[in-house]
């Protein structure tokens, strides 16, 4: 089965438990795709029948659900919140996220997490969204040379992994905006639910018993540092933040609170049941 997420640390329990046969001592053979891209090129691919499965930004997922993504959720993958830094170039005149009001947003994709969550602070913070403007540029390299190259004024990432271009003196993070939900969760398309639904299962309550421990395992904090080239200091802090979901559960309520911030964003024109959004394994 074909899987898919970001490249980010997020994701390294699925790359690790790939690695070590987790999947494959059960007869399951999974086969990851990294998606720099990011929310929107997974919905392009689940769309299109290139995934089976992805880890994805959980408003991103939901919002293309309704939108008519032919998927549903499996379970939480990261419970904690996704904690968005917002970024403009050091020599910007912007010095604080107030200033961003009315301000041009680079981000990856049209219906990715970069567009909702700029939609989603500016909801929070009480802006006229008509007065934002998006830039697409395809991936965190574009989003940054769009900032060199004067194409926008600012973009929205996950803090840790952009901390390297803050140290360097590139980037100047202005501020820090939490998704009100999870960050992550499993989808998989509704083919291959009908179709795999024990395998399904077995790969979640395979990853749920392999994640269990996982912040305890020797040396996490330095693998983590040195895979995704990130400061040591920043990456301890983030384990200690960071909670991958061990159960199948999801809570209606919080799928309400999603689409709910989805149609205020102008994302989506209309909700549809949360039991629909689920994957009935």
């Amino acid at each position: 089965m074909r899987i898919g997420g970001v490249p980010e640390h997020f994701n390294l329990p699925w790359r690790l438990a790939i690695e070590e046969g987790i999947f494959s001592s059960k007869g399951i053979e999974l086969e990851w795709t990294d998606y720099p891209g990011g929310t929107g090129v997974m919905n392009k691919a689940l769309r299109e029948g290139e995934l089976d499965i992805a880890t994805i930004l959980t408003e991103g997922i939901v919002a293309d659900i309704i939108n008519g993504n032919p998927s549903q959720l499996l379970k939480i993958h990261v419970q904690t919140p996704l904690n968005w830094g917002i970024f403009v170039s050091e020599s910007s005149a912007f010095q604080q996220v107030d200033d961003l009001k009315a301000a041009r947003f680079a981000i990856s994709r049209l219906g990715s997490g970069s567009q909702l969550m700029a939609y989603v602070n500016a909801l929070q913070r009480g802006w006229n969204l008509a007065d934002l403007s998006m830039v697409v540029l395809n991936n965190l390299e574009g989003m940054r040379k769009g900032l060199r190259d004067k194409e926008a004024d600012a973009f929205m990432w996950e803090r840790v992994m952009t901390q390297p271009y803050v140290d360097s003196g590139e980037l100047r993070r202005v501020g820090i905006c939490p998704t009100p939900w999870p960050g992550f969760v499993l989808v998989a398309r509704n083919e291959a639910i009908a179709n795999e639904t024990e395998k399904l299962q077995l790969i979640c309550d395979l990853f749920n018993e392999f994640v269990s421990g996982f912040k305890q395992r020797t040396g996490l904090d330095e693998l983590i540092a040195q895979r995704y080239s990130l400061p040591l200091t920043d990456v301890q802090h983030w384990i200690i933040e960071t909670e991958w979901a061990t159960t199948n559960d999801i809570e209606v309520t919080m799928l309400e609170n999603v689409m709910e911030t989805l149609q205020k964003a102008g994302t989506i024109t209309g909700k549809m049941p949360a039991s629909k959004l689920l994957a009935n394994l």
